[in-house]
This record gives structure tokens, sequence and C-alpha cells, in this order.
């Protein structure tokens, strides 16, 4: 996993959308307001995370977007998995190709510490980000 902005606004756009939609659904509009996305990037991105069954769409008067599970069984790995695909900060995208068709002398080095990223992101959850003061100042939703 290269840390994109695709997966870097996917999370900002989930977290948003798991600290809007308690009480009704968030339209991707009211994201892209919110957060500064573009609406056609934002529809690409939630085509994906709808197909990975993290997102669920209501359709409607009053539809949107709602989280497609508890906001504490949602991982932020998940969510960048869903949108990116596999973790792996090789420089070969773990081929082992790194280096004129062999690995390179630290593509163990590279590969391990993808696995332990790839670790991290998956034990924090939306929720527990939805827990956090900073988060709740910037997010001036509680104001």
């Amino acid at each position: 996993m290269k840390l994109t902005s695709r997966g870097r606004y996917a999370t900002t756009a989930m977290l948003d959308l798991a600290l809007y939609s308690r009480e009704r659904a968030v339209s991707l509009s009211d994201i892209s307001e919110r957060q500064g996305i573009s609406l056609p990037y934002l529809g690409q991105l939630f085509s994906k995370l709808r197909k990975s069954g993290l997102v669920i769409s209501i359709r409607g008067p009053g539809g949107g977007y709602k989280l497609g599970a508890d906001s504490f069984e949602i991982s932020i790995g998940t969510i960048i998995t869903a949108v990116d695909g596999s973790v792996d900060i090789t420089k070969c995208n773990g081929k082992t190709d790194c280096r004129a068709g062999a690995p390179c002398l630290t593509h163990a080095l590279w590969k391990e510490l993808g696995s332990r990223i790839s670790e991290l992101l998956h034990t924090i959850t939306l929720g527990e980000l939805m827990n956090n003061t900073q988060l709740l100042e910037i997010s001036n939703i509680f104001k």
C-alpha cells in the first residue's frame, strides 16, 4: 500500500460520514463541501467503498450514504485496502524484482514495514477516531 491521496481522501470521507450519518443519510455533495474533495472523485471512492460493503446507499428523498457496519467495526486499514488494494510499500510492489529481476538488499525490510503498517491500520477504527477530542474540535459537529 502506498499511502495515496485516494486512501487519505477515502479515510477522510468515511470519517465525515461516520460523524454526520448518525441520524440521517449523508449526501456526497455534503461531504464534498465540508472536506473539499471533488464530487466526481467522491463518487469513484464511494463506488469502491460500497462494493466492499463499507457503506450503503439510500435512494430517494433524504437519501445518501450510511456506514455499512458499526463505526467500531470499520478499520482504517479496511478503508484503505478497499480503495488502494493490498498493503505493500516495496519499490517493486512485492514482485521481488527491485534490482534487475532480483530483490534489492532492503526488500525484506520494506516488506516487513508494510506488514506492520497494515497491522496498525487494521487496529484503528472509525469509532475510535470519532472519540478523539481534537477531531471533534476540528469537525465542529458538536458546537
